[in-house]
């Protein structure tokens, strides 16, 4: 499993075919916390959570996830660890 301490505020959450997922606003437990700004319409006003579990390889400023980005997409989750799709 990835160190979380690895991962940096504003990194870009990448999925493994290289689509952009989102942007790092911080680790919280086992998940990171997305910003708001990337979030689809209609979901802008709080955050989405990606599980540590999904992250292949971080770097200085990128978050590598081992599913492409329909999985990436799809396992993306509310606060209350709900599935957003």
């Amino acid at each position: 499993m990835i160190d979380a301490s690895q991962i940096r505020e504003h990194a870009e959450v990448i999925s493994a075919d290289g689509v952009h997922v989102g942007t790092v606003d911080g680790v919280e437990g086992d998940r990171i916390k997305l910003t708001k700004k990337d979030n689809p319409v209609g979901y802008e006003d709080h955050h989405h959570f990606i599980a540590l579990s999904l992250v292949d390889s971080v770097d200085e400023n990128r978050v590598r996830l081992s599913a492409k980005s329909d999985a990436a997409f799809l396992s993306e989750q509310e606060d209350d660890g709900a599935a957003i799709h």
